[in-house]
């Protein structure tokens, strides 16, 4: 899935680049409906990616990929990864508007990669 999140799966499952040029696997098995069904841990992940509270080691693994992940087309995501963030990116914007607009005027400011993504978002139903 390529999107301007992409790197938001990282919010649930905080990938790290490994030695081989992709991002580790050693987070696939976390539970994204735990954390996304939870105000307390997703608001743990949102406030480390906002610079606005403490980060957990996959949260600050996350913060420092985001920004590889978009440029990248998360050319460096496991197939669950991609699965996952298609599952977040529906979650955080049908649920989550205003969590939304901060991450992306934080890591999108300009819409380059809303602009690039958002045809295949709205062909997979992400976004109206």
């Amino acid at each position: 899935m390529k999107f301007f999140v992409v790197g938001l799966l990282a919010l649930a499952i905080g990938f790290v680049a490994a030695a081989d040029d992709k991002y580790t696997t050693k987070f696939d098995g976390i539970d994204l409906n735990e954390i996304l069904k939870s105000d307390r841990l997703f608001n743990n992940y949102y406030k480390c990616l906002m610079d606005q509270g403490k980060c957990t080691p996959d949260g600050r693994e996350l913060k420092k990929n985001l920004p590889d992940a978009l440029l990248t087309e998360c050319s460096k995501c496991s197939e669950k990864q991609k699965t996952g963030t298609e599952q977040v990116l529906r979650y955080v914007i049908n649920n989550k508007k205003s969590e939304w607009e901060a991450l992306q005027a934080k890591y999108d400011p300009q819409h380059v990669y809303f602009a690039k993504y958002e045809a295949e978002g709205k062909a997979k139903g992400i976004i109206a």
